[in-house]
């Protein structure tokens, strides 16, 4: 197998040369690196998560719900992931879908849309403490 400058080098060689190719808005080219470096090291977050969003940015959509959906399987916690597939999901016009993984990833971080409607708007009903609990 012929060796090219993409695939040239160690792992953690590929690895920079995808994220200055990334860094230098070459999306194809940190694809391309990423692609292969995914193959060879499948259980790593990183170069995945990096390769779903040079797809994302190149606007391959599909190839970049993928990777994304490869790694919320494997980490369901991982909330950038999620709010990556949320937005890759939108941008393909999958919004219902979408919502779910974007109200995840808001949850995993804590950041929780304000004005939400289905909270009610006066909250002096609601239990300020441990000791102030009502039941009806």
């Amino acid at each position: 197998m012929e060796t090219t400058y993409y695939d040239h080098g160690t792992p953690a060689e590929r690895w920079e040369r995808a994220q200055a190719f990334f860094a230098a808005k070459d999306y194809a080219g940190a694809a391309r690196v990423l692609a292969a470096l995914v193959e060879e090291v499948p259980e790593q977050t990183g170069p995945r998560l990096l390769l779903a969003r040079a797809y994302y940015h190149s606007a391959q959509l599909r190839r970049a719900e993928g990777q994304l959906r490869t790694i919320v399987e494997r980490d369901p916690v991982e909330h950038y992931a999620r709010l990556m597939l949320g937005r890759t999901l939108e941008r393909q016009s999958r919004h219902e879908e979408a919502e779910r993984h974007l109200r995840i990833a808001a949850a995993l971080t804590g950041d929780l849309p304000q004005g939400r409607s289905d909270l009610p708007k006066d909250r002096s009903d609601l239990p300020q403490g441990r000791g102030d609990v009502r039941r009806h």
